[in-house]
């Protein structure tokens, strides 16, 4: 007598793909997984198991677990039912490779069934808060005379509220799905743009492959001490009050989604850049028929020149 191993695979499966979720959505939360324990009330250590897709749960503590991520257990719970016979090879075929190679084969779909380079007239900019993409993106929309677009303002606009009282009102379920909403409404309306993403953005597949396929993605990164020392400098105090752990979980986060980041077409790091040097190298990276719109490496803008002065 034979016994089937496929009710067993479909749990792992299951499994796996929850951790990842509960993963995901704490990454966009930048909470840590010591937060998120306590929060709902679980062992650090169960947590992991969960996050790793080595640990079952019982329906109780998943729903804790998703009123603390301020979710549904129906948005954790996302079911492969509705796959075709063909995505599930295929996910099975990449879930098989080594990490490096699970890389290149999401390289090579890309390069196969996206538009090619040179006919991409949109940028988008990736990385978390205080690497430069509001000041690097308006500039560099002036430089290749396109529109500059914020997300985060098209979401508030799509909303009528401000991305705080969306959270308080909807929580992350409701933020995600009107972020989704702003990137194709922007994608639809214009051919050519500057996009400047929220950090966390990358974090959710289908929106960081959107991004991928129909932009120029370049991430924008510096030190984490960098991250924390600009965003303060702008006036927001936020980040570090009453936590003293911030540093230790700036670093983290940036852990979890550099991962994410590192799918970007190109890298600019900013750290100890001036802003016109950062727009020198965020140039010289585009590929060519974009940086040929422009003005050039040298000759700057006013806003530049502004920039450099003050």
């Amino acid at each position: 007598m034979t016994t089937s191993t496929a009710p067993a695979r479909d749990t792992d499966i299951l499994l796996e793909r929850l951790g990842l979720r509960v993963r995901s959505l704490r990454s966009n939360l930048a909470m840590t997984r010591r937060a998120l324990a306590t929060h709902a009330r679980i062992s650090e250590r169960h947590l992991a198991d969960l996050e790793t897709g080595r640990g079952n749960i019982s329906v109780r503590l998943l729903d804790r677990i998703a009123a603390a991520l301020e979710t549904e257990i129906a948005d954790l719970l996302e079911s492969a039912a509705s796959r075709t016979p063909e995505e599930s090879l295929v996910v099975e075929f990449v879930r098989a490779l080594p990490a490096d190679e699970q890389k290149q084969a999401l390289q090579l779909l890309h390069e196969r069934f996206t538009l090619a380079p040179e006919t991409k007239r949109r940028v988008a900019l990736v990385g978390l808060r205080g690497a430069g993409k509001s000041t690097l993106g308006a500039l560099l929309a002036e430089r290749l005379g396109l529109p500059f677009i914020g997300l985060v303002g098209v979401v508030e606009g799509l909303a009528g509220m401000s991305v705080a009282e969306v959270f308080a009102l909807s929580g992350e379920t409701g933020y995600r799905r009107l972020e989704g909403q702003a990137l194709y409404e922007t994608l639809n309306r214009h051919e050519g743009c500057v996009i400047e993403t929220g950090g966390s953005i990358v974090s959710e597949p289908k929106l960081l492959n959107t991004l991928l396929t129909a932009c120029f993605v370049v991430w924008l990164r510096t030190e984490p001490a960098q991250y924390m020392a600009r965003v303060v400098a702008q006036g927001d105090t936020r980040p570090m009050r009453n936590r003293p752990d911030a540093m230790s979980d700036l670093r983290r986060l940036l852990d979890e989604r550099q991962p994410y980041y590192s799918q970007a077409h190109a890298t600019v790091d900013t750290t100890d850049q001036t802003v016109c040097d950062s727009l020198s190298d965020l140039l010289r990276c585009l590929p060519a028929h974009m940086a040929a719109n422009g003005h050039g490496t040298d000759g700057a803008t006013t806003s530049e020149r502004n920039h450099a002065d003050g």
